[in-house]
């Protein structure tokens, strides 16, 4: 049973608008390198870019959905996660919270995020993410993540390998300087993708 349960609507419909030709006419290659692709996109009507990764590994679906599903443990290949950990899950959805670090004097953020999963005829998982600021109180010394939306996308490409996608958009809370905010959109997919593949690919 996974840990994310299935929620096939709200998937279909949300992955629709996040792939769609005219979003993905809008984004731009920033970084190439070392097998990872990351992409940037100005969201209409906010301040902070979404970002894209995009790389093929050398592993199965299964092998993903389960360093995945150790939530606790896959925050060390989150990049900046401090800690995380599953709150509750039902038949739709998961609520999974998490910590992360910012460098001084920018407070760190925490957020939380209901993850719904979708499985498609070709072998795929996408796993939709949706921040849910209000689902839990607000913690001492963080400030709240107030918007998220994005997925992951496990699609087995044969041989061995799986295309995997990684997009989010944010609105971080509170101030975040310009030049933090611009590193974090390109370092967010690369190292945690790099660092996803550095465990998925382990004999």
């Amino acid at each position: 049973m996974d840990l994310y349960p299935r929620h096939l609507l709200f998937a279909v419909v949300l992955l629709s608008f996040a792939v769609s030709p005219a979003q993905a006419e809008a984004w731009r290659l920033v970084k190439d390198e070392d097998g990872i692709q990351v992409y940037l996109h100005k969201v209409a009507g906010s301040g902070y870019q979404a970002y894209r990764g995009v790389a093929t590994l050398n592993t199965d679906v299964q092998t993903l959905l389960k360093l995945q599903d150790d939530v606790d443990a896959s925050c060390a290949w989150i990049h900046s996660c401090r800690q995380q950990r599953l709150v509750s899950s039902d038949h739709e959805y998961s609520w999974v919270y998490s910590r992360f670090n910012a460098p001084w004097p920018v407070a760190p953020r925490d957020s939380v995020v209901r993850v719904a999963t979708e499985r498609g005829a070709d072998g795929s998982v996408t796993r939709l993410l949706h921040g849910a600021a209000d689902h839990l109180p607000e913690q001492k010394g963080f400030i709240r993540v107030s918007k998220l939306e994005g997925f992951w996308r496990f699609t087995p490409k044969g041989a061995g390998q799986v295309e995997v996608v990684y997009q989010v958009h944010t609105e971080p809370g509170g101030s975040v300087p310009s030049w933090l905010a611009n590193s974090f959109v390109v370092d967010a997919p690369y190292e945690t993708l790099s660092a996803l593949r550095e465990r998925a690919e382990k004999p």
